[in-house]
């Protein structure tokens, strides 16, 4: 009966508010990353995108005008991570925070003594637990650049964080094997480092060497945007983001 509910509450959507066809050739027209998909693939992301657009609260702040196109570039990007998984893996929040540039939160760590310190360090992106997903616009509209997405970053994390904090091992399919995870991603972290180390161009943005979570967030944009160079740095971290998203961005 539930599944007959959902199943007729998505056809009304979709049939209500389909996201208009010149906004989604549009989104095409300026993201590879969903250009290049298939075309059944194409398909079930914009559907995907449409009920997010239902599910998911946006909301652009500092006077942000966002316009339809925006509505759908940023709703299909967001769903990327989640074409093969369902947007059921985006359960326990509500809304997607959207400034027009880099944002200042204030942030309190209190020290070991009982201090506690303020920063105020720039974002593009930030992911609350149990909270919203913040983005910067302006960092969005720079999606794909060396391999950079700050939407499939912050997701990235939001799907870590199903089975508490983000520490880099979102809930795995039962096909998969939490060591072989731990031990791919741990030696591909140690690649990255020596590589950044040793004064090398990295194959991986370096903000991922900040801690697991980060570093599992990274790989996520690479996997997506820049497939061929993450798979040339770690075969292995390839096929378990595979495994993980049940998706193959290239061919073999």
């Amino acid at each position: 009966m539930f599944s007959f509910l959902r199943r007729w509450r998505e056809r009304r959507i979709l049939a209500r508010h389909p996201i208009p066809e010149p906004d989604w050739r549009a989104v095409l027209a300026v993201s590879e990353v969903i250009r290049r998909l298939p075309a059944s693939d194409q398909a079930r992301l914009r559907v995907l995108a449409t009920l997010l657009l239902r599910e998911k609260s946006l909301e652009p702040v500092q006077g942000l005008q966002f316009t339809g196109v925006m509505r759908a570039k940023l709703a299909a990007l967001a769903c990327l991570p989640v074409l093969k998984l369902g947007l059921t893996w985006y359960r326990g929040w509500h809304s997607i925070v959207i400034y027009p540039d880099t944002f200042v939160p204030e942030l309190e760590q209190v020290d070991a003594a009982g201090v506690v310190h303020r920063q105020h360090t720039p974002l593009s992106g930030e992911a609350w637990h149990h909270g919203p997903v913040i983005l910067a616009w302006n960092t969005v509209e720079r999606a794909g650049s060396w391999g950079q997405n700050v939407v499939i970053h912050e997701m990235a994390h939001k799907l870590d964080m199903l089975n508490g904090e983000a520490n880099g091992c979102p809930p795995l399919h039962a096909s998969m094997r939490r060591r072989e995870w731990t031990r791919v991603l741990n030696a591909a972290y140690r690649q990255l480092g020596e590589q950044w180390q040793a004064g090398l161009t990295p194959a991986l943005d370096p903000y991922g060497l900040e801690n697991p979570g980060e570093f599992f967030a990274v790989a996520s944009e690479a996997f997506f945007e820049a497939p061929r160079r993450l798979r040339k740095f770690s075969p292995e971290l390839y096929q378990q983001l595979s495994l993980f998203y049940r998706q193959q961005p290239l061919p073999d």
